[in-house]
């Protein structure tokens, strides 16, 4: 299955100013991204949201950045805030990983932005009701034209994960699961994910 989500094309121009500025202003309990120029304010997540984003957070960490009952090899952070594209796009993935290879310096320096303007290679988004057309639709847009080799779609409260693999320049879902399966995801094949501890309290 593919779902037909091309790649939106760069644009050449700059986010407006007033944009920008407005992105500035959002308070920090509420999610600001700037997507295609257009500025989106979200809610923090709700606490299914945010369970099934610190609990996957969680299992994928010992093994894939600490190498503890893993092959390591990646950097995996928390709501890194990227900035991708000429405009630059501002997105706040639930989760995203690069391999390490790619992105050495993961914290860098004093003088290192808060944001990440590498694209990650692997990005979980923990569907919500006011982010899940953004996250279906417009992110996966731009992570496809950025060239973000997976994505995980989370959905907390129907308990599933939907895998996806860019193809070219579309989506190809390779695999699903449900409530308290075990599966082998990519890109972190080399792990069993148990995902009944993914919606544990």
């Amino acid at each position: 299955m593919a779902p037909s989500l091309p790649p939106d094309p760069p644009s050449t121009e700059r986010n407006a100013p007033s944009v920008e500025a407005a992105f500035l202003a959002v308070p920090p309990e509420m999610v600001a991204e700037i997507l295609n120029g257009e500025l989106h304010v979200s809610p923090r997540p709700a606490r299914p949201h945010t369970s099934a984003a610190s609990g996957l957070g969680a299992i994928l960490t010992m093994p894939f950045r600490y190498g503890q009952g893993g092959p390591g090899g990646w950097v995996i952070l928390d709501e890194p805030e990227l900035h991708l594209g000429p405009r630059p796009d501002k997105l706040v993935p639930d989760i995203a990983g690069w391999r390490r290879e790619r992105l050495p310096g993961a914290i860098g320096g004093d003088d290192a932005p808060a944001h990440y303007d590498l694209a990650p290679d692997w990005v979980c988004e923990v569907l919500s009701k006011s982010t899940r057309r953004i996250d279906k639709i417009q992110k996966m847009r731009i992570y496809a034209r950025e060239g973000v080799r997976n994505v995980w779609h989370v959905d907390p409260v129907a308990q599933t994960l939907e895998i996806f693999r860019l193809e070219g320049n579309h989506w190809l879902l390779v695999d699903s699961a449900a409530g308290d399966e075990r599966v082998r995801a990519e890109p972190f094949e080399a792990f069993e994910l148990d995902l009944a501890l993914v919606w544990a309290e």
